[in-house]
């Protein structure tokens, strides 16, 4: 019996033995072919030298962004939005609501904003309304929106179908606009029954002559849906200043291709500027086919670089008359957003919006456009004090994208471009699309909006005013190189005082 269980053992061990040289066999093959392979290539140089260990390398880059997100960086250290922020968006688009405990953590860095509470506010209650704002008064279907924060544009291509469906059961819950962004109108924007932006890319996606003119029939035909309230035409965003929209071929589905007006499989490039509006008459005429081909309200949406040619149009309007004037103007931020772009634009190109929302604001101002233009300002505004210094600084509305992104569920992977979006957000991948519930996000975005209104209004009843846009540039303080506190209203006085004397000199 024991001769018969050593030899079961013996055997047992042979086929182990074996086992594990064969591994090891595979294991060595591996190695020398990838030795073989490292050596022979010309492309990376740290892998030619350094043969099979010179791979980590690229490992450890890859993962080392997955441990700074979850391990390494402190809550308020991330960029484009740090955990402190994402968290608060994850919690109000599930609860409505967040409280927080013992203090805060917000580090007073220069360009920080404080708001300067009232010493007598208002008690529950005893909060006014104000006038509703009404945008194009005299288009044949003006625009009285509900809500003073909305969707920005992010369209069907650069998002997914649940995501879009999302959001557009979400808008319509929380009483919110959805911007189409440049993609065209899809069934989807329209399927939960919510206030529709149109946008006109410079591709004119969705209303296009094959030259990337306006089509104006396939225009009318468009807004010939009541949901459909105001068409924005997008000169330039923040993602890529200067250059047209960019939706990677892989992206190009045929349902995309067929609402888009190309070719599925694709890519789809817009040109760097509308083709019918190269000087400040023709966008005006741009402006005005547009608004009577559709009957709505059209404004203009851009990033602020130069103010020569700003300056031009504005002066444009004044000799043509205050009904040549666009109905509202989008103002977004020079610093990135969702989607595909280089990174020289991304990074170096139009300014933030914290710069050119008060010099827009001011130069409005000084032309006598202000009351005729409304200003609707995007980039990188999510959270409520975010929001609330927009209308300090000068908005109308406020629109943000990247914070209903992280309502539908974005975990800031960065793979926006690549197709490989893993909370399938920006993928056209159905096995990715499969962990986004259009039924629950809904929900989700819904919650944040309604909770972003509510806790922006409580800073501006914190400020002694009875809605948001009565802040003016004296309820925030901006925190200067030295540490101290100042007025926006004092800053921005200087500024214009400094302005002044290099004119004079």
């Amino acid at each position: 019996m024991m001769e018969m269980l050593t030899g079961t053992a013996i055997r047992g061990l042979n086929i182990l033995g074996s086992l594990f040289l064969f591994v090891l066999g595979i294991i060595v093959a591996v190695v020398i072919i990838t030795f073989i392979i490292d050596v022979r290539q010309t492309k990376d140089t740290v892998r030619r030298n350094y043969p099979v260990i010179g791979r980590f390398r690229k490992l450890f880059s890859t993962l080392g962004e997955f441990f700074r997100q979850y391990f390494f960086a402190m809550d308020r250290e991330e960029m484009p939005f740090n955990r402190a922020q994402r968290d608060y968006i994850n919690h109000i688009a599930d609860e409505g609501k967040e409280t927080v405990a013992f203090g805060s953590t917000k580090v007073m860095a220069p360009g920080a904003t404080l708001f300067a509470n009232g010493m007598f506010p208002k008690l529950e209650g005893q909060h006014s309304s104000i006038t509703p704002v009404i945008i194009g008064p005299d288009a044949q279907h003006p625009y009285e929106p509900n809500s003073f924060f909305n969707i920005s544009a992010m369209s069907y291509g650069s998002l997914s179908k649940p995501a879009i469906q999302a959001l557009s059961h979400g808008a319509q819950m929380a009483g919110c606009w959805l911007n189409t962004g440049e993609g065209g109108l899809s069934p989807h924007h329209l399927e939960g029954g919510c206030d529709i932006v149109f946008q006109l890319g410079t591709g004119k996606f969705g209303a296009r002559n094959e030259d990337s003119t306006l089509n104006v029939e396939k225009l009318a035909k468009i807004c010939e849906n009541p949901r459909v309230k105001m068409i924005e035409l997008k000169l330039s965003q923040g993602a890529k200043p200067g250059k047209g929209g960019i939706l990677p071929a892989e992206k190009v589905t045929a349902e995309i291709a067929e609402i888009r007006g190309i070719t599925k499989g694709e890519a789809a490039i817009s040109p760097n500027r509308h083709v019918d509006a190269g000087t400040p008459e023709e966008l005006l005429d741009l402006i005005a086919k547009t608004k009577e081909a559709s009957g709505r309200p059209v404004g203009i949406k851009f990033v602020v670089g130069s103010f020569v040619p700003i300056e031009q149009l504005l002066k444009a309007i004044r000799a043509r008359g205050l009904d040549a004037a666009p109905d509202f103007m989008t103002i977004d931020g020079g610093d990135g957003g969702t989607g595909a772009a280089p990174l020289p634009l991304m990074d170096s190109m139009g300014l933030t919006i914290q710069e050119s929302l008060p010099l827009m604001d001011d130069l409005l101002r000084e032309y006598g456009l202000r009351d005729r233009i409304k200003l609707i300002v995007a980039g990188k505004l999510a959270t409520p004090s975010d929001i609330a210094w927009a209308f300090c600084a000068g908005a109308d509305f406020v629109n943000a994208g990247r914070g209903f992104m992280f309502a539908l569920g974005c975990i800031q992977a960065l793979k926006c471009n690549k197709n490989t979006c893993p909370t399938g957000i920006t993928t056209h991948d159905k096995r990715l699309q499969r962990g986004l519930d259009p039924t629950n996000k809904a929900v989700r975005v819904m919650s944040y909006a309604k909770a972003i209104r509510s806790e922006v209004e409580m800073i501006a009843h914190s400020c002694g005013v009875d809605h948001p846009r009565q802040l003016t540039r004296d309820h925030v303080m901006i925190i200067q190189a030295d540490g101290r506190p100042r007025l926006l209203s004092d800053i921005w006085i200087d500024r214009q005082k400094a302005i002044q004397a290099d004119e004079v000199n």
